[in-house]
């Protein structure tokens, strides 16, 4: 697979191209405007200036992030309330 970057202009960014970027152990953030083609044939679309893209199919709302990624946990043991 090449990786090298494609400078094909995008009608979304005035002489640009759309712009990627992979957040570790989180989503795919990917300029906006976006029409996302899913396994299944169908389409998702978003008009928002940046979308994230769930990697890890925790998301309620896939293909779009919900932060299902995040650890779920009880705050520190400082913050519960200590039964009487």
């Amino acid at each position: 697979m090449d990786r090298s970057p494609r400078n094909e202009p995008d009608p979304c960014r005035p002489g640009g191209v759309r712009r990627v970027t992979v957040v570790p152990g989180g989503p795919v953030l990917v300029e906006g405007p976006v029409e996302v083609v899913l396994h299944d044939g169908s389409t998702a679309r978003s008009d928002r200036f940046t979308v994230a893209l769930c990697t890890c199919r925790r998301s309620r709302t896939y293909p779009w992030c919900d932060t299902g990624h995040r650890p779920r946990g009880r705050g520190p043991a400082s913050d519960r309330e200590e039964p009487s």
